[in-house]
């Protein structure tokens, strides 16, 4: 029997629903779910296979219970099966797509010759394929004289195109994620739950060698202006996930603390506890840093430095001429 309902077509749109449904409740951000979980794409391809499944079922229950009706019985069958379809546009359409004749036409273009009986069919191209092939046509026209004639972009420079806005989208991209942040990028941060966090760290894993108001015990006083390998985000920053001098200094926290938790506590260092008093200050380490980017202030002439340019200038006007 001929089986006229469009299985594949129920399959494709119960699939697709199906998809819709998994993107909709699973959160894979602004990507594809079954990309991204290999949990959702094994799901999709068992409800395809589930799906395909049950068309072949279906069929081959409605092919037996044809082949067991008497001749009457299946035109009642075919006719009640062609109304209950109820998609005879879809059907036409599908049928103009093909073009191809129906197989009660075929006598119409059977050609003259034939093989051990075997008889061909003079069939037209499907109409789909030719209106593919035209507009390839079209397209290469339209792609010579853009590319060829008018001289449009070359692909070296589409090439670096694409590179410039992916180095822009990196750079914006790293400037958001925390988690990305590395020595040349990290800066200072300001917001009160990331000084939070970085108190929670510091408290949790410093305050045994720095002590708890940062005043110093086995490491160096961190209230002072004189650090060991600079100062700064960049560098306390560094310290921090490189670790200090070798032998002596500080172990490297970076197998640890994830880069945005080493901005953090680094953040909460320069800003809460560089700059204050501590109760038992340990000796300075180190030198003085001096940020590099801060503007240097202009030399002011001190008081003293007044008095003796006077008493210089009123000896000269006390020698006599010559």
């Amino acid at each position: 029997m001929k089986n006229t309902k469009p299985w594949w077509l129920y399959i494709t749109i119960t699939f697709f629903v199906i998809l819709i449904m998994t993107e909709y409740f699973i959160d894979s951000g602004n990507k594809i779910a079954i990309l991204t979980e290999p949990a959702a794409l094994l799901f999709m391809v068992i409800v395809l296979v589930i799906l395909i499944a049950i068309s072949l079922v279906i069929t081959a229950v409605e092919n037996v219970t044809y082949l067991t009706l008497s001749k009457e019985a299946k035109e009642r069958y075919l006719e009640k099966k062609e109304a209950a379809a109820g998609w005879a546009w879809g059907k036409k359409t599908y049928q103009k797509l093909l073009g191809a004749k129906p197989i009660e036409a075929e006598t119409e273009i059977i050609l003259d010759h034939n093989y051990d009986g075997i008889r061909e069919l003079d069939n037209k191209l499907p109409p789909w394929w030719v209106y593919m092939f035209y507009g390839t046509i079209i397209f290469a026209i339209v792609y010579v004289v853009r590319f060829e004639v008018y001289g449009d972009y070359t692909q070296a420079e589409e090439y670096e195109q694409q590179v410039a806005q992916a180095e822009i989208e990196i750079e914006e991209y790293k400037r958001t994620a925390k988690d990305l942040v590395d020595v040349n990028t990290v800066s200072l941060l300001t917001d009160a739950s990331d000084i939070n966090a970085g108190k929670t760290i510091f408290q949790a894993n410093c305050v045994a060698c720095h002590m708890a108001d940062g005043g110093g015990g086995i490491g160096p006083n961190l209230t002072d202006e004189y650090w060991i390998l600079g100062g700064g985000i960049k560098n306390v920053f560094n310290t921090i996930s490189e670790g200090g001098r070798d032998g002596k200094g500080m172990v490297a926290w970076k197998q640890n603390l994830k880069p945005a938790e080493m901005a953090q506590v680094a953040s909460y260092i320069l800003t809460e506890i560089n700059g204050k008093t501590p109760a038992n200050p340990k000796a300075a380490e180190g030198d003085i840093w001096l940020d590099p980017n801060e503007p240097k202030a202009s030399k002011e002439t001190t008081p003293s430095e007044t008095n003796n340019a006077t008493v210089v200038l009123d000896s000269i006007a006390e020698v006599p001429n010559e």
